[in-house]
């Protein structure tokens, strides 16, 4: 049962986060509620990685695995930005993951033959989601800010939908 959550879980977890960081930014959650979340996904990588780390030695595998390594301190940086009400460090925690996992989908996009284009698009969508929502940043302009949630929450969920089914 452990060994199918792990194959399966990000199908939901995925889509799951990036929905729940919408709702954040739209004013939806506590602090708390979204501190708590943090908490739970930080564990649930810091696990998903200790579990898996065998079956992730090479290969595109390789490559998640180092996406869940570099993902655990981006986490925790989110954890500190919370109970430090630091906006600069929940900032970076959601740049930083719309980009480390485009990153992996390209990657795995150029080395897989089922699909590719779910890898790569959903890298595109990714990557294209930081820089809508960067500019929504800046500007301000929270349509702006939803509108790159969005488009990342569609591109990393197109990828991991393709890896779950291909896997």
């Amino acid at each position: 049962m452990l060994r199918r959550l792990r194959e399966n879980g990000p199908v939901v977890l995925v889509p799951l986060a990036w929905t729940f960081a919408t709702a954040a930014h739209l004013g939806l959650l506590a602090a708390r509620t979204v501190l708590i979340a943090h908490v739970v996904m930080a564990t649930i990588l810091a696990a998903f990685a200790a579990l898996s780390w065998r079956e992730m030695a090479d290969g595109v595998l390789l490559v998640w695995r180092r996406v869940l390594v570099v993902g655990l301190p981006i986490t925790l940086a989110g954890i500190a930005g919370l109970l430090g009400d630091v906006e600069a460090l929940l900032t970076a925690t959601v740049v930083g993951w719309m980009v480390v996992p485009a990153v992996g989908l390209a990657y795995t996009g150029r080395r897989v033959d089922r699909t590719p284009w779910a890898y790569t698009g959903g890298a595109a969508a990714s990557a294209a989601g930081v820089v809508v929502y960067l500019a929504g940043i800046a500007l301000p302009a929270w349509v702006l800010v939803l509108v790159g949630l969005t488009l990342t929450n569609v591109g990393q969920t197109a990828g991991i939908v393709a890896a779950v089914r291909n896997y």
